[in-house]
Order: C-alpha cells, then structure tokens, then sequence
C-alpha cells in the first residue's frame, strides 16, 4: 500500500515548484511593472504551500524527518533565493525606467546594480543560515521563532514589490537608494535573536504596548497606501509582524 506521506510531499514540492516559477516570471519579465507582479503572487502561494504541508503531515500523522529536510531545502529557494532575485531585478527596472525618462546615462546605474546585488546576496545567505540554525535548535527553543523566519522575510519583499509597483507616488530614484538598505536589514533581522511570538499559545509573552504599536503601524501603512489597498493589506500584514517581533522582545526585556 502506497504510504500516506506523498500527500504533504506533494504540497512541500509544490512550494519549490512555485519559488522556481517566480524566479522565471521575473527574470522573463524583463524591466516592465506588470510581469514582475507575477512573481510575487507565486511567493504567496509558495507559502500557502509551506503552511500545508506541515498541517497535512501532522494531521495524517507521517511527519518524519525527510518532509522536514525537504522543507527547508524548498524554503531556501522560495523564500530566500527568489526574493533575493526579485529584490535586485525589481529596484533595477524602477530605477532604469526613472533613469531613461531623466536621460541618465546607464553607467552612472552602476552603483544600483553593484548595491543591489549585493543586497539580494546578503539576503539569501542570511535566509540560508537562518534556515539551518532553525533546524539544528528545534528541540531547543520551543514557544517562538529565534529571529524573522524566512517566510515572513520572503513575503514583505513580495508585498513590498506588489505595493510599490501600484503606487503612483513613489519617487523610483528613493526606491533605488532604500530597497537594497530594507533588503539587508531583513537578513540581518531574520539571523537576529529577536523573539518572534509563534501564535501556538505558549512561550512568547506577547506585549500589549508592543501590540497596539504595531497595530497602529499596520493602519498607517494600509492608511498612507490606501490608493493601492489590497497590496497595503497584504504589505502590513507581513511587514507588521516583523515590527512586532522588535518591538515584543524590547519591551518583554524591559518589563
């Protein structure tokens, strides 16, 4: 009898399988707004994917250490490869688009590129580690997340994309300059030892102040970008959730 484990199998491949087509729809996208809004749709969908497998591996009680390996393999493509990728590609092409329409040479571009890349690399690794201390600390830290975990970071790059590509105020040069900064702090944030609450009930204190902050911060983003609103949403979502994790350990260690 075939065993039942192919079916969370199938939802962990489908999650590489996503991360990979978002990498092409990118890169195919060439410099235009439109293509590259594909690629992060299928980041969302490779974490709808990496939400499932694990439930479905529970539920059907097969979960072993194989699924789990063949997790964070995908994860390091989906959520650390291809948000690397689409962060370079996609500062480029606002930068390229503002640069022709100033009648800026392209050699002067080159420190966007050299920056860029630089950024997405960092970002990768840092994922790739962040991966990999996360597996060897499983029996150890139980309650939260040792640091941004590399879904969330791979989302806010997405949303982040999704959300600016829709925005008509944006000025493309201030994206050049600030997208790669974000790209890095992400990576950092994601081999930090902040405490990221897991939202299972147990461990992580969650901080009321800490709470009502970051709400506050999610309603001025979906508030200052409401001309774009369902990316606002989705953009506050993610991005709030790494506030928080800054703002609860500051405060859990000062109470």
């Amino acid at each position: 009898m075939m065993s039942k484990a192919w079916i969370p199998n199938i939802c962990t491949s489908l999650n590489l399988v996503f991360g990979i087509l978002a990498i092409f729809m990118m890169i195919m996208g060439g410099v235009k707004f439109g293509p590259l809004i594909d690629g992060p749709i299928c980041i969302l969908l490779a974490l709808a994917a990496d939400g499932l497998d694990g439930r479905l591996a529970r539920y059907l009680g097969t979960a072993n250490e194989l699924g789990k390996e063949m997790d964070s393999l995908c994860d390091v493509v989906s959520f650390g490869t291809a948000p690397g990728v689409m962060s370079v590609l996609f500062t480029l092409s606002v930068v390229s688009m503002a640069a022709m329409k100033a009648g800026i040479p392209p050699a002067n571009l080159q420190y966007f590129l050299y920056f860029s890349i630089a950024a997405g690399v960092i970002y990768a690794v840092c994922g790739m580690w962040r991966l990999a201390r996360f597996n060897i600390n499983a029996a150890v830290v139980h309650g939260y997340f040792m640091g941004l975990p590399i879904p969330a970071g791979g989302c806010i790059i997405a949303t982040a994309t999704m959300l600016i590509a829709n925005l008509p105020f944006i000025p493309p040069m201030a994206v050049g300059y600030a997208a790669p900064v974000v790209v890095i702090i992400l990576g950092l944030l994601m081999v930090s030892r902040i405490h990221y609450p897991d939202f299972k009930g147990t461990g992580e204190r969650i901080n009321v102040i800490a709470l009502i902050i970051s709400l506050l911060f999610a309603l001025g983003v979906i508030y200052l970008c409401r001309s774009a609103f369902p990316f606002a949403v989705l953009f506050a979502i993610f991005s709030t959730y790494a506030v928080l994790g800054i703002l609860n350990t500051i405060y859990n260690k000062i109470a």
